[in-house]
C-alpha cells in the first residue's frame, strides 16, 4: 500500500476522533453546570434563602437552552461559510469561554448584581455554542465517515454526548470523595 491510501483512512479516523472528543467537552462543560450549581449557586446570588439560589441558578441553566436555536443557526450558517472543521473549533472556543467566565467571575459578595449578569452571559454564550456544535458536529462526523460507515461513526456524536454527561457526573462524585463541602463551594 502506497503512503496516500494508508494516509486517507488514518487521517479521516483522526478527523473523527477529533470531531468526538470536541464535542464530549461541548458536553462535559454544558453539563457541567448543572453538577456543580449546588455549589456556586450561593456564590454569585444574595445569601438568603438556597432554595432561591438555586432557582435563580437553574433559571440561567434555562436560558442557555434558549440560545440553542440561534446558536445552531448562526453556527451553521458559519459552517457552511468556513468550514465544518473551523465551525467546531469556534464552538469549542465559545464554549471553553463561557466556562472560563463562569470559573473567574467574582461573586455577589464582591461585585453584587453583576456577579449573576456575568453568570448569565457565560450560558448564554454556551448556548449559541451547544446549540451550533450539535448540527456541525453531526454534519462533520457524517461527512468524514464515508458512505459505508457514516451511520456507526456518526453515532459516536451521541455517545460522546452522554459521556459528556456522565464525565461531568464522574467529576463531581470523585471532587466529592476528595474535598469537602467547604472546599468545593470555594
Amino acid at each position: 500500500m502506497t503512503t496516500t491510501t494508508l494516509s486517507a483512512p488514518v487521517s479521516r479516523l483522526r478527523s473523527i476522533v477529533s470531531g468526538s472528543i470536541g464535542n464530549l467537552v461541548e458536553w462535559y462543560d454544558w453539563y457541567a453546570y448543572s453538577a456543580f450549581a449546588l455549589y456556586f449557586a450561593p456564590v454569585f446570588f444574595p445569601q438568603g434563602s438556597a432554595t432561591a439560589q438555586l432557582l435563580n441558578t437553574a433559571a440561567i441553566f434555562a436560558v442557555g437552552f434558549l440560545m440553542r436555536p440561534l446558536g445552531a443557526w448562526v453556527l451553521g450558517a458559519y459552517a457552511d461559510r468556513h468550514g465544518r472543521r473551523a465551525a467546531l473549533l469556534l464552538s469549542v472556543r465559545l464554549m471553553a469561554g463561557g466556562s472560563l467566565l463562569i470559573a473567574v467571575a467574582p461573586g455577589y459578595a464582591t461585585i453584587g448584581v453583576l456577579a449573576p449578569v456575568l453568570l448569565l452571559l457565560a450560558r448564554l454564550v454556551q448556548g449559541i455554542s451547544v446549540g451550533g456544535e450539535y448540527g456541525t458536529s453531526a454534519t462533520y462526523l457524517s461527512e468524514m465517515a464515508g458512505a459505508k460507515y457514516r451511520g456507526f461513526w456518526s453515532s459516536f456524536q451521541y455517545l460522546t454526548l452522554m459521556g459528556g454527561q456522565l464525565l461531568a457526573l464522574v467529576v463531581q462524585l470523585g471532587l466529592q470523595q476528595v474535598l469537602s463541602p467547604a472546599q468545593l463551594g470555594a
